[in-house]
């Protein structure tokens, strides 16, 4: 197959029936999902990579980038450029979804990995401020919020993808791969960092170390875009690209999506805000958290982390399996429930608790988060039309992440300054999923009919 990024040719693939299935054989078409669950594994991967490199070693970069001053302070620095790197998320999700309702997820998803890849691997080289001084961090955020345009684009489109090739029945299992893929991301970002730590001086960490996590993302990234290039588009785009080949179509998803599924967008942001919130603060500031409010060394609340995050990646596909069995619907309500009812006591136990206490607390909450996680990129992918669905994807789950998860570190830092309290942060935490309960009670199912492609 050709490497073509301009639109998609439909010459240059499967024959595909109306409603969007694959006349490739079983064997063709098994092979064909396993390299795209290859694709999509890497891209993810590359991303929270990044984001759990970036977490993980907040103390670090706050100590390299930032004017020595209050740590507190020079911490809440580094978590506002991990918040503003989000301001352009919702525009990558209408951006990277436009162009994937319209040229391909192929296209789009072979695009975005080459930029995201390239901005997080230039952050590997850039000065720190004992050496270019204030011009240190100006420059770490320019590369975030290109790292934040790029990966608007990577959950949602491999989520639509993913959906697009499952067979009937299967979406939930095969779409928990993207979910699985971030916190595979998170677990090696937690271990090395917790390597470093080991190993490693502080001198050493603070010179050099903190480096390697971004310099790793090149090749990665290279291996990603490899991949995707020579991948074959979903059936789902395949047959509307036929169908607009054949009408004379020319469709504006962003003005489609606003038009008419303003109702769809509504719960897909509201059941993303838990999402979004519970992932940043569960996997990625729940080590920064325990090392700075809590006391515990650093080596040990990432070995804590590692461990739940391991629980998290067994848990979340049977959750996606569960999906298909007994709806979205129902998983997105009893996460919801869950978060509400548990969050502040688990984490009013977490002072009190041992090493051991902490691991279960955070098992704990990673399987509560499973049953989100592991059904929501179905749910999203499920909700909108093929024509719309990668931009009606990327800008609701785009600009909840902007909203309340790339703000969530930092919004928890400050409400333990302000307040006083260590246990603030489960507070907001049980508003997020409030959020997400009002939007599923009003919502509808979507496990048990076929996509959606008009």
């Amino acid at each position: 197959m050709s490497q073509s990024f301009g639109p998609v040719s439909t010459a240059t693939t499967a024959p595909v029936t109306p409603e969007g299935q694959s006349a490739l054989g079983d064997s063709d078409r098994r092979a064909a999902v396993r390299r795209v669950a290859a694709a999509s594994f890497i891209g993810n991967f590359v991303e929270w990579f990044d984001y759990a490199s970036y977490g993980y070693l907040a103390t670090v970069i706050a100590a390299v980038f930032f004017a020595e001053s209050d740590p507190a302070l020079a911490l809440l620095q580094t978590y506002a450029v991990f918040a503003m790197s989000f301001i352009l998320r919702p525009i990558g999700g209408i951006i990277w979804g436009a162009l994937g309702d319209r040229l391909g997820r192929r296209w789009a998803l072979s695009w975005s990995i080459l930029l995201m890849s390239g901005a997080t691997f230039g952050i590997g080289l850039l000065p720190t401020y004992a050496t270019i001084g204030a011009a240190a961090p100006l420059a770490l955020l320019l590369l975030r919020m290109i790292q934040g345009f790029s990966a608007s684009g990577e959950y949602a489109g491999a989520s639509a993808f993913l959906a697009e090739y499952a067979a009937p029945g299967r979406r939930g299992i095969l779409t928990s791969l993207v979910p699985a893929s971030t916190a595979t991301g998170l677990l090696c970002g937690s271990l090395l960092v917790t390597g470093f730590h080991v190993a490693l001086t502080p001198e050493d960490l603070h010179g050099w170390a903190w480096r390697v996590p971004f310099l790793i993302a090149g090749p990665l990234g290279l291996v990603g875009r490899y991949i995707r290039v020579h991948l074959e588009d979903s059936p789902h785009f395949c047959a509307l690209a036929q169908r607009r080949g054949a009408i004379g179509q020319d469709r504006v998803p962003v003005r489609d999506i606003f038009t008419h599924h303003g109702f769809g967008l509504m719960v897909a942001f509201g059941v993303t805000c838990l999402n979004a919130v519970a992932f940043y603060l569960v996997l990625s500031y729940m080590p920064t958290y325990l090392t700075t409010e809590l006391g515990v060394g650093e080596a040990e609340s990432f070995m804590a982390s590692s461990i739940s995050l391991t629980v998290y990646i067994v848990s979340i596909f049977a959750m996606g399996a569960l999906s298909d069995r007994y709806g979205r619907r129902c998983l997105l309500i009893l996460a919801s429930v869950l978060f509400i009812v548990l969050t502040v006591p688990l984490f009013a136990l977490l002072p009190h608790a041992s090493l051991t206490g902490i691991v279960l607390i955070q098992a704990t909450f990673c399987v509560m988060l499973t049953v989100n996680d592991g059904t929501l990129p179905t749910f999203l992918a499920e909700l909108f039309p093929t024509s719309v669905r990668y931009t009606g994807f990327g800008l609701s789950f785009n600009t909840a992440n902007a909203i309340f998860g790339g703000t969530a570190p930092m919004v928890a830092t400050w409400l333990i300054q302000t307040t006083g309290s260590a246990s603030a942060p489960a507070w907001y935490l049980v508003l997020a999923a409030v959020l997400a309960l009002g939007a599923m009670v009003v919502s509808k199912e979507t496990a048990f009919r076929a996509l959606l492609d008009t």
